[in-house]
């Protein structure tokens, strides 16, 4: 192969690694019914209950696909909240992000913020909680801060997800217009 060859052909491959890397990030950041895999930060972070392996537990499912429910269908937050915590999993970031979320459709920001700030501690990449947080941040009028995140989910999972163009279309709502998302 001549020298152009090899030179072309590595460029192409590089082009075709950077393109795909923000396709499989936001093939796992999307949130959805089921909790994703809990991400240890730490290196072998243990407790001394430790259930790590409850993402394959039938009744952990069972328990939070009950929660989303509750939350997405019914809209009982608070009963989401205490089914939330009973799981024993709000260390999870899908789950301290939905008690996070309870809390916010709730009115209880400050409480909020801490569920939200505890799911980002458990995964900084958990695409989902940076779009609730930076609709939080609207709903406090912090646009510069909602757009903070909104370069976070960009940096994670890119522009075409869907947490980037739900957060992205809430910012371009004109200030005062009093939605809460």
């Amino acid at each position: 192969m001549t020298k152009f060859a090899i030179r072309l052909l590595t460029l192409a491959m590089f082009v075709t690694a950077v393109v795909a890397i923000p396709m499989v990030n936001a093939a796992k950041a999307a949130g959805s019914e089921s909790p994703s895999p809990a991400t240890d930060t730490s290196k072998q972070k243990k407790k001394k209950n430790d259930k790590s392996s409850s993402i394959d537990d039938p009744k952990f499912l069972e328990g939070y696909r009950a929660a989303y429910a509750t939350i997405y269908d019914r809209h009982d937050y608070a009963s989401a909240i205490e089914q939330l915590k009973t799981l024993g999993q709000d260390d999870r970031a899908d789950v301290a992000n939905l008690i996070g979320y309870s809390y916010r459709k709730l009115g209880d920001y400050k409480v909020s913020q801490v569920w939200y700030e505890r799911a980002l501690q458990a995964d900084p990449n958990h695409v989902r909680t940076w779009q609730y947080y930076g609709l939080w941040q609207l709903e406090q009028g912090n646009r510069e801060q909602a757009q903070y995140h909104l370069g976070r989910i960009q940096q994670i999972c890119g522009t075409e997800c869907a947490e980037y163009k739900s957060l992205a279309l809430a910012l371009n709502q004109p200030t005062g217009t009093g939605l809460v998302y």
